[in-house]
């Protein structure tokens, strides 16, 4: 029994694209997971840079009682309210986790640990109280689908569909943290690497960290349904950690998630129908095999390049 199907090019790459409906659904599909890979690429660096990886896990899992409260007191699936119910359980969520911080001895980490699993069992005992009369998969939650991507709802605007429904919200989603990453990049920089300093320059930087956390509260949202939690997780840590290998300066490493995104997306993309498996997964296997690829061969500090540094120094020791 063979691990991986007979690889077929005319299966994974042409197929995809033989006739004009398959075109629109293969796009809709690659343009959402650009787009996710591009909101979540630039607001997780900061949170890589301030050591808060594991802060997107957090917020991804504590966001699901906003989801749920917000459909008992709305008594619908709506955009605004669902993105408004997530947005203050992730910020509670956030809140909690800096308030265990600086008044208690629990680590940070630890923190981050019982306040997600907490906020997590509590929106799933919230969904099995009801009894299946709320419509709310926690499996879905957690892997998401983002071959069904082209099933979402049009967008209408004073009667005018203007397209898929999931792709507006991320690309508003997407130019919101792109503006304020371009607007405020100098106050998020140095906040990120010195916040004292920050604050002695009289920045608050108490309201920056909760700007942060409110950014990735809305990106983990409007993410969720198209690749679930886990692997929002690992589009957050991924593009900033593999263009580290590259880039030095963090205004590169926010460029260079550009083109990462488009590789996790297209890679992922045909990677899934070779495999024929999630297409959200294939599209995390696909940035775990470019990241292994700038740990080889990256240009700074990769292993290759660290390999013949150390090889070099011993023959000149010698």
């Amino acid at each position: 029994m063979n691990l991986f199907p007979e690889f077929s090019m005319e299966a994974s790459f042409i197929e995809p694209w033989s006739s004009a409906s398959q075109v629109r659904w293969s796009l809709e599909v690659i343009v959402m997971g650009t787009l996710v890979s591009w909101s979540c690429g630039l607001i997780g660096s900061f949170i890589v840079v301030r050591r808060m990886a594991l802060m997107g896990d957090a917020i991804s899992h504590g966001i699901l009682p906003g989801l749920v409260i917000a459909f008992l007191l709305g008594g619908s699936f709506s955009v605004a309210p669902m993105l408004l119910g997530a947005c203050i359980a992730g910020l509670a969520c956030s809140f909690c986790i800096e308030w265990l911080r600086h008044h208690t001895t629990i680590r940070q980490d630890a923190a981050m640990a019982l306040v997600f699993t907490s906020f997590f069992a509590l929106g799933v005992t919230l969904i099995n109280l009801q009894g299946g009369h709320l419509d709310i998969d926690a499996g879905c939650i957690l892997y998401g689908e983002i071959g069904l991507t082209p099933l979402a709802p049009e967008m209408q605007v004073l009667g005018l569909e203007l397209g898929n429904r999931a792709i507006w919200t991320m690309g508003v989603v997407t130019a919101i943290v792109s503006m304020v990453v371009i607007f405020f990049y100098k106050q998020l920089l140095l906040a990120s690497f010195d916040p004292t300093l920050a604050q002695s320059s009289g920045w608050p930087i108490r309201k920056i960290q909760m700007a942060i956390m409110l950014l990735l509260a809305l990106t983990t949202v409007a993410s969720l349904e198209a690749v679930g939690v886990i692997l929002v997780v690992a589009m957050l840590i991924f593009p900033c950690v593999t263009a580290s290998f590259f880039c030095v300066r963090l205004s590169s490493i926010l460029i260079f998630t550009f083109p990462l995104g488009l590789l996790y997306s297209i890679g992922g993309f045909h990677l899934a129908q070779w495999l024929d498996c999630s297409i959200a997964a294939a599209m995390a296997v696909a940035a775990t095999c470019v990241f292994i690829v700038a740990f080889l061969f990256g240009t700074q500090d990769g292993c290759l390049l660290r390999f013949l540094k150390n090889s070099r120094g011993s023959a000149s020791a010698q």
